[in-house]
């Protein structure tokens, strides 16, 4: 009992996130949060005070006792951690920096800038990529572009739009010595307005956004690339300024050792862009396949729902069919077999007694022949298979209560089984009108246009028809839905009530055609 208690608290740890954490799977489910701790661990080498002891009790209790908000707060800890490290690569260029530890790395003024970019560049990848798995605002935008990239079900394989940001904090990162350091306000305002416009753009122009976005990072990378070869070439620094360039992506440009890392870094992006392009040409293309993608699986969906529609009108006609036979011919046969046995044992005793059992199980059988015609045509009507949805119809009409008039126009007979669903759709219709509607008239419409049997069947009744009220026109929406058919109904009060059904089909051709009414 208690093992068993102990294993209940067990996994209602884990689901929840309770405290103490208990078990593998807690931490398996939870490890995000505990990135949280090691990024307050950060701030030790570069806030001074208790201010960073705070930070990292605050965090490992966050990590310890709420486990699901600290996932959600750890990546946008590591997006500020890296936005930090890129500003102090900044000071330690621009203004020699007191000297402070950056992640691994203990920099001074102007030293070891180097590997102060690489992993500030680490930390802010690391957090947009932790934004997906933590379940953090953002992540959907961070998968989808990641399906954009890939070419996942559901998603053309295009560029993302959010690019476009990437590539803006790239060139803006490039000449901040000029923006955010130059010490005017409105440099600071314009690069504001960029961030802006691509934000703008990632939601109302996606298209512009991504072709943006890969025109921006190729002229970036090919900015890198003749910064390294001219400086191959010649030994000196380029014209116009570009010297004065105090980052380059990852790497800070100040010798020309780092000219080739600039270089290097260029050719990637260059190259990966380059990788990019073909997919902005085609990217109509791709949209018209992610709407056939999206539909074809709203296809499946439907098709899925109507083959269960389908089973279960199926086995409810199956249930249908047993019953009449039970209580309906297969009763009245019986009642035949025992009449029959009687009259076997009067015959010599009793002749008239014997002749009028014969005859009640004459009567009988007749009912019994009556009752299997009548299953039969439940089935499947004698007169639709022998002379066609068109004389089916109107033999409908003629047998019809009402005064029904007709207008069939059918160049050929659709399949069996969408001719069935029709037929009954048209009588459960003229039933519903002469029972409940209190017309005095119906008209028959039945035609087939564009590749779509359509029929229509409309009473001057007093209206107020409801399909989801009754099991008849119910029954028989279900049963054209298994062929994509639909039926709908139009019945306000005081009338007039139109039933129409159309189902997708192909008719048997028909030179001649055929019009009857």
């Amino acid at each position: 009992m208690a093992g068993a208690r102990s294993g209940g608290d067990h996994g209602s740890m884990t689901t929840s996130g309770a405290f103490p954490p208990a078990g593998l799977r807690w931490w398996r489910a939870h490890w995000i949060a505990f990135l949280l701790p090691l990024v307050a661990a950060d701030t030790l080498g570069i806030l001074g005070g208790a201010t960073p002891w705070l930070l990292l009790t605050m965090a490992v209790a966050i990590a310890l006792l709420a486990p699901r908000e600290g996932a959600k707060i750890a990546p946008f800890a590591f997006l500020a951690y890296g936005a930090y490290g890129f500003y102090l690569a900044h000071l330690l260029v621009l203004w020699n920096s007191p000297s402070v530890v950056y992640g691994v790395t203990r920099v001074g003024p102007a030293d070891n800038v180097a590997w102060v970019i690489p992993q500030a560049a680490a930390f802010l990848v690391a957090g947009v990529w932790l934004l997906a798995p933590a379940g953090a605002p953002g992540g959907r935008a961070v998968r989808r572009a990641a399906g954009q990239l890939r070419g996942t079900a559901g998603q053309p394989r295009t560029v993302p739009p959010p690019l476009v940001l990437p590539m803006i904090f790239l060139w803006e990162e490039m000449y901040s010595e000029g923006v955010w350091f130059s010490g005017y306000a409105w440099h600071e305002a314009v690069a504001l307005m960029m961030v802006a416009a691509g934000l703008a753009a990632v939601v109302f122009l996606p298209r512009v956004a991504a072709a943006a976005a890969v025109a921006g990072i190729l002229l970036f990378g090919l900015t890198g690339i003749v910064v390294a070869v001219h400086w191959i070439l010649t030994r000196q620094g380029m014209p116009g300024g570009v010297d004065g360039i105090a980052l380059y992506g990852a790497v800070p440009v100040v010798n020309g050792g780092t000219k080739l890392l600039a270089g290097a870094e260029g050719l990637v992006l260059f190259c990966g862009c380059c990788l990019l392009v073909p997919r902005m040409l085609p990217w109509a293309t791709d949209a018209e396949l992610a709407r056939r993608a999206q539909a074809l699986t709203q296809r499946v969906a439907r098709l899925t729902e109507t083959r269960t529609d389908a089973t279960e009108v199926a086995v409810a006609e199956l249930r249908r069919i047993e019953r009449d036979l039970h209580d309906g011919a297969q009763a009245r046969l019986v009642a035949v077999g025992m009449s029959l046995r009687a009259a076997e044992e009067l015959m010599g005793a009793n002749p008239e007694a014997a002749r009028a059992l014969m005859a009640e199980a004459r009567e009988t059988s007749s009912r019994a022949l009556d009752d299997l015609r009548g299953l039969v045509r439940g089935i499947y009507p004698p007169v639709l298979a022998d002379r066609g949805l068109a004389d089916a119809v109107r033999a409908l009409a003629l047998d019809a209560p009402l005064t029904v008039d007709t207008d069939i126009t059918l160049p050929g007979e659709p399949p069996m089984p969408v001719g069935a669903a029709v037929y009954f759709g048209i009588a459960e219709a003229l039933t519903n009108a002469a029972r409940h509607s209190g017309a005095d008239a119906v008209q028959i419409g039945v035609s087939h246009v564009d590749g779509t049997l359509r029929a229509s069947i409309t009473d001057d009744g007093a209206g107020g028809a409801d399909a989801s009220r009754g099991t008849g026109l119910a029954g028989v929406e279900r049963r054209l839905a298994t062929f994509d058919g639909i039926l709908a109904v139009s019945s306000p009060a005081g009338g007039p009530t139109i039933v129409a059904i159309e189902v997708p089909c192909t008719l048997t051709h028909d030179p001649d055609g055929v019009k009857l009414g």
